[in-house]
């Protein structure tokens, strides 16, 4: 066996092995998803929801960067023998590890977010994504000056899907003649943690004559908004506000709430109103939301800001409803 392998082999019998603890501990937890705590996007978010909770009372937590899906149960394992609680799994891909750590510790308190885990003791927190994707789809249709808008996925799932099918019908709700070019960046997890292949992807749509490129591709999406920054295009970015990384090239960030959901499982836990369950947030629970600051406010104009914030009440109050394709199946293409 090679000195790699041995190492790996070592830390995940590390990782199973029970750890006595003090029984006083009762810190949260927190795992992310694979692309890094500071990926700029997904798990960035999560991370700003811990050190909120930080801030906020004073406590300590624990966090886990896997490098791969296949570390997600041992680090759960680990957390629940040791005690924490809360333990939070970021990311559609820790649903298998959740629903096995959730079996093995019955007794253990855990959460996924971007997905449900049906279990007694899992909290699954979910995002109306498409209602987001409509806010962007409007702003990218009204900004654009060729007709023409992109979007760059990840991995090629129902999540990012629905996020595609908003996208298509806000921007649909400012002209049936705007086009949105689209692409995934891959079928497996991986299609989340490539910049390279974000960049490529929308060049490819840039030569096609888009002008305003959206990426709900997490790390990969990094590239997206290089690219579009690069060639003198307009970039949207999602998950957390990536408004700053390109100033003046970014129209806005569609955030999904990530650190909201952390934050508010750390301080149930704190006070001892945790339960278990399926929490759905969109614009109505403050779970989507998008954002102006000083790095886009040339970019949003009046009319912008008022048919985006008309739209957004619209949908909060169900007067508009947004396309889900889980409810209501594919969308048009």
């Amino acid at each position: 066996m090679n000195i790699l392998l041995r190492a790996a082999s070592l830390v995940a019998a590390m990782l199973l092995m029970p750890v006595a603890m003090s029984p006083a501990l009762a810190e949260p937890a927190l795992v992310y998803s694979v692309g890094g705590k500071f990926d700029g996007s997904f798990n960035e978010a999560a991370y700003r929801g811990a050190e909120a909770f930080r801030e906020k009372t004073g406590e300590s937590y624990r966090d886990f960067e896997i490098a791969r899906d296949a570390d997600s149960l041992p680090a759960l394992r680990n957390f629940a023998n040791r005690g924490y609680a809360p333990i939070v799994a970021i990311g559609f891909n820790q649903a298998e590890a959740v629903g096995a750590a959730a079996k093995a510790f019955p007794e253990a308190r855990f959460s996924i977010v971007d997905m449900v885990v049906t279990a007694p003791n899992v909290r699954s927190v979910t995002f109306r994504e498409q209602e987001g994707a409509y806010i962007a789809g409007l702003l990218a249709a009204m900004a654009s000056k060729t007709g023409t808008i992109g979007f760059v996925g990840g991995m090629d799932i129902p999540l990012i899907r629905r996020f595609l099918c908003g996208y298509r019908q806000g921007a649909a709700s400012v002209s049936k003649d705007v086009r949105v070019l689209f692409n995934m960046a891959g079928d497996t997890p991986a299609a989340f943690a490539d910049p390279a292949r974000g960049a490529e992807l929308a060049r490819s749509q840039i030569a096609r004559g888009a002008d305003v490129i959206i990426q709900a591709a997490g790390g990969t999406g990094i590239g997206v908004l290089q690219a579009a920054a690069d060639a003198g295009k307009l970039g949207i970015g999602t998950d957390s506000n990536q408004n700053g990384l390109h100033p003046g090239k970014v129209l806005t960030s569609i955030r999904k709430r990530v650190d909201a959901a952390v934050l508010d499982n750390f301080l149930d836990e704190l006070s001892g109103e945790w339960t278990p369950g399926v929490h759905v947030l969109g614009l109505k629970e403050g779970g989507m939301d998008w954002v102006i600051d000083a790095n886009n406010r040339d970019l949003i104009t009046a009319d912008m800001e008022a048919a985006a914030r008309r739209a957004e009440a619209d949908i909060a109050a169900g007067r508009i409803i947004v396309h889900d394709m889980a409810r209501d199946g594919s969308c048009a293409p």
